[in-house]
Formats: C-alpha cells, sequence, structure tokens
C-alpha cells in the first residue's frame, strides 16, 4: 500500500525572499534617478519623463509600472503621479525623507550586503573586499562631501522616525542639559527640546557634520534652545550635561571602545546624571526582532560593532558604573535605554 505523502510547507517565504532584493533595488532605482523629485512637479507620461530624466523610455516606463505595483505611485490613463507615501519619504525635498539613506543603501551597503558570506566566514567588515578601502570605517562614509551629505540626511530620516518616541520612552523633564553625542542633524536634541520646554541641549559631533547640522536645527521652533558644538567624543573632552544621549553610536563599536566610551560619559555626568541610548534592541534570548538581526548582520559588514539585548547593555553600562538601567521598547526603528549615575 503506498503511504499517505506529507503536505509540503508553503514555499512562500522563501519564493518572497529570493525577489526581495528585486523590489529593493527598483524603489533605489527610482529614487537615484530622481523619478519622484520629478513627479512631484506633476503628473507627466513616461515619454516626457524620460525626456526630462534621459532615460530610455520603454525602460523607464516598465520602472514607472513597477513603482505603480509597490503602492509609491499612481497611474492615471497615461500619466503618473506621486502617492503620499513617496511625497513624504521619497522625495529629496520633504523633511521626512529617507531618500538619504536609500542612497547609501543603495550605492555602500548593497555591494557590502553582496560579500555577507565571507563577513560570516572572516568575522570582519567587507569594506576591503567591496571598495577596496583601508582604514577608520567612518572615514568612508565622509570621504568627500556627497558621501557625508548621503549618510547624515539618511541618518535624519530615520532619527525623524524614531527620535520623538525615543525621548517619550522616559520622563526626561527632571534634567536641564542635554548634550546629543554623535548627534548628526540634531534630530534628537530637536525632539527633546520640544517635548521638554525646560530643556536646553546641544548636538555634539564632527566638525564637518556640525556644518550640515544648522540647518535641520533652525527649522525647529526649539531652535534658539539647541546648541551645535564641534568635536570628536573618542579623542577630546565632553561638554558638561545632566543627560547625555547617544543614538546609533554603540551598535558600531567594539566593545573596548565602547567601555572606554561609557566611562568617558559616566565621569562626567553628575550623580543623578543620566545617559539615554537610542537602539535597536534583541530580545534577551536573541529570538528576534527581525529587524535587530538584520541590523546586527548590517554591523557586521560595515562596522566594527553589533546589536545587543537590553541584558547586554545592562551589563556594560553596569560596568562603566551606572546603578539603574531601564530599556523601552517604542515601536519605532529605534528603541531607548536609561541608565542613570
Amino acid at each position: 500500500m503506498s503511504q499517505p505523502q506529507t503536505a509540503l510547507p508553503d514555499p512562500t517565504p522563501v519564493i518572497d525572499l529570493i525577489e526581495a532584493f528585486r523590489r529593493s533595488k527598483t524603489m533605489f532605482a527610482a529614487v537615484e534617478l530622481g523619478i519622484f523629485d520629478e513627479l512631484e512637479k506633476g503628473p507627466v507620461t513616461a515619454a516626457m519623463l524620460s525626456a526630462q530624466l534621459g532615460a530610455d523610455a520603454g525602460a523607464l516606463e516598465r520602472l514607472l509600472d513597477a513603482c505603480v505595483g509597490l503602492g509609491f505611485i499612481e497611474k492615471r490613463e497615461t500619466q503618473y503621479i506621486n502617492l503620499p507615501i513617496a511625497q513624504t519619504y521619497l522625495c529629496r525635498a520633504s523633511e521626512r525623507t529617507l531618500a538619504g539613506y536609500i542612497l547609501y543603501s543603495s550605492k555602500v551597503l548593497f555591494p557590502l550586503w553582496a560579500h555577507l558570506a565571507d563577513a560570516v566566514r572572516e568575522g570582519i567588515h567587507r569594506w576591503k573586499q567591496a571598495f577596496n578601502l583601508e582604514g577608520p570605517i567612518f572615514d568612508h562614509f565622509f570621504r568627500n562631501d556627497e558621501a557625508m551629505r548621503t549618510f547624515i540626511l539618511g541618518m535624519h530620516g530615520f532619527g525623524v522616525l524614531s527620535s520623538p518616541a525615543v525621548v517619550a520612552a522616559f520622563d526626561l523633564s527632571r534634567f536641564r542639559k542635554l548634550v546629543d553625542l554623535g548627534g548628526a542633524t540634531g534630530h534628537l536634541a530637536i525632539a527633546a527640546c520640544e517635548r521638554y520646554p525646560d530643556l536646553r541641549a546641544a548636538v555634539f559631533d564632527l566638525p564637518r557634520v556640525i556644518e550640515a547640522a544648522g540647518q535641520q536645527v533652525n527649522r525647529s521652533p526649539a531652535a534658539s534652545r539647541v546648541e551645535l558644538i564641534a568635536g570628536d567624543f573618542f579623542k577630546g573632552p565632553l561638554p558638561h550635561a545632566d543627560l547625555f544621549a547617544i543614538g546609533r553610536i554603540l551598535h558600531d563599536w567594539s566593545e573596548d571602545k565602547i567601555r572606554t566610551l561609557l566611562r568617558k560619559i559616566y565621569g562626567q555626568l553628575p550623580k543623578g546624571g543620566g545617559l539615554l541610548v537610542a537602539e535597536k534592541l534583541l530580545h534577551d534570548d536573541k529570538n528576534g526582532p527581525t529587524p535587530a538581526h538584520m541590523q546586527s548582520l548590517n554591523m557586521l559588514v560595515c562596522t566594527e560593532g553589533t546589536e545587543r539585548s537590553l541584558l547586554e547593555y545592562r551589563a556594560l553600562l553596569e560596568e562603566a558604573g551606572f546603578m539603574k538601567v531601564e530599556g523601552r521598547s517604542t515601536g519605532a526603528p529605534l528603541d531607548a535605554v536609561l541608565a542613570v549615575k
């Protein structure tokens, strides 16, 4: 007698992942070509847009139709128009644009991720293999003004999504001076000052980054309470504050560098002072969430660091001297940890 056949597992998750990079590159290419920026000027046909962009009309129509399928644009008879999601996140001129991070993902991260298997074999980043570049990792991000702007604007887009939730995760009203170390465009300092009217803040970052931060800070109604300070938190002294913040910093570096930085911050804080950490937290059992796993692999191909659980951050912070360490899941791209001296 024949045995009953066991039902096969659903192949949909596998097929979806086979095609996932195609969807990503469709969006990357559309942003890189400036399609959404051009559509913001008004509805156009594929032929009209191909002349404006200097692209092949037939190939461009395929890309436009794919963006319709992805839900970014709408086709009305023969004309294409942006939908709100594209207006908000894919146009360079939008205050909430993610275009910078999309371009950085396409030009930098995508080539690095192509060598993920080698990164797992060797346990180190892929800058040499992908770009034949040596030296400190962040020198590559800032190798020229265009690369720096792309990276900083990318961080700004994610920061605008995350920082309001991070500063709301704990009651920070007792603090009077916040210094955001590596604060980029100031999105966290801005969000904190807009939420806490008695708080003053400073963005502390490399000189070339600070030059780019002023434009974003000046857009905020709290701009008069946000100071811009140029410096290197690894090399020079830290400003005075009763609350420091570090967002997407600790996951970049080795534990030795993290320990050095945390001890430095702890030594600069008064008793009762705090450190607000914004990172994507892994579950304590490391079984999720998937976005944290993906970011941890991103750190593998790109930096010296990794993503961590609250338990792991607590161990590092307590080793530096902090006594009270709490974590909060925010529902935003970044979670929050508050440590008190």
